[in-house]
């Protein structure tokens, strides 16, 4: 099969969302197969397998048709992103099929479309956000410009000066602030967006695939952009214990 008609399984649980889906193909001449989509305050280790079970059953659809695995990378809750990586690592290892990568924020700007920029917000707790700017093209489909970063709400402020699109739960949580200081500015983009789609990590997924963009199994790791509490603690008392030397 051309990997234009490549069937992938795909997830993300980036956020309180676990997401699955099948899909075939890439972008606007893609299919949807099927999609589940969860939101609710049940850990994503206790529905991610089982939904993917679902999924494949409902459809009368068997591992082995399965040509590759699309992960979303993050960044998001660490949690979450350790809990999809390590289920699709498992499977794209017992399967032997191809794994690909796809950042969650660059799955939310394939959602949208339109003629602003975009800036795309995930919510970092700890009173910050993950951020990334995309810039439409002459479809109206997003394009990644610049890197990730983490850093507080207020900092954007500084950034816009013109009409923007945004999308993300860290709209959620921070829009109100943000058009507080950005009157007539700010275009928010319909809830059901602001949360990661499988639908759209498969699709650009199956664009790695065409790339011959296919990770490590055995080295893939989530897109973390900051250290983890644990890390971080790690790096404290290392520095403590360097200072009483």
């Amino acid at each position: 099969m051309s990997s234009k008609q490549s069937l992938i399984l795909a997830m993300d649980t980036a956020t309180s969302c676990s997401s699955i889906s099948l899909t075939r193909g890439v972008g606007a001449e893609g299919e949807l197969v099927a999609e589940l989509t969860l939101n609710s305050k049940v850990t994503h280790s206790r529905r991610l397998l089982s939904g993917i079970e679902w999924l494949l059953t409902e459809n009368h659809i068997s591992f082995d048709e399965i040509d590759a695995l699309a992960v979303g990378l993050g960044p998001g809750s660490f949690t979450g992103l350790r809990i999809a990586m390590a289920t699709v690592k498992g499977l794209a290892s017992a399967m032997e099929k191809p794994l690909l990568g796809v950042s969650t924020l660059d799955a939310l700007a394939f959602t949208c479309s339109g003629e602003r920029p975009l800036c795309v917000l995930i919510d970092a707790r700890k009173k910050e956000i993950y951020r990334r700017w995309y810039t439409p093209d002459i479809r109206g489909r997003y394009n990644a410009n610049g890197c990730i970063e983490a850093l507080q709400p207020a900092a954007l402020l500084a950034e816009i000066n013109h009409p923007v699109l945004m999308v993300g739960d860290g709209v959620l949580g921070y829009g109100g602030f943000l058009s507080k200081h950005l009157e007539g500015l700010l275009m928010f983009a319909p809830h059901p967006l602001h949360y990661p789609s499988a639908a759209a990590v498969g699709f650009l997924g199956c664009e790695e695939l065409q790339a011959g963009n296919i990770m490590e199994i055995e080295s893939a790791t989530p897109l973390y952009i900051r250290a983890s509490d644990a890390e971080l603690s790690l790096i404290n008392k290392e520095q403590q214990d360097r200072a009483k030397k």
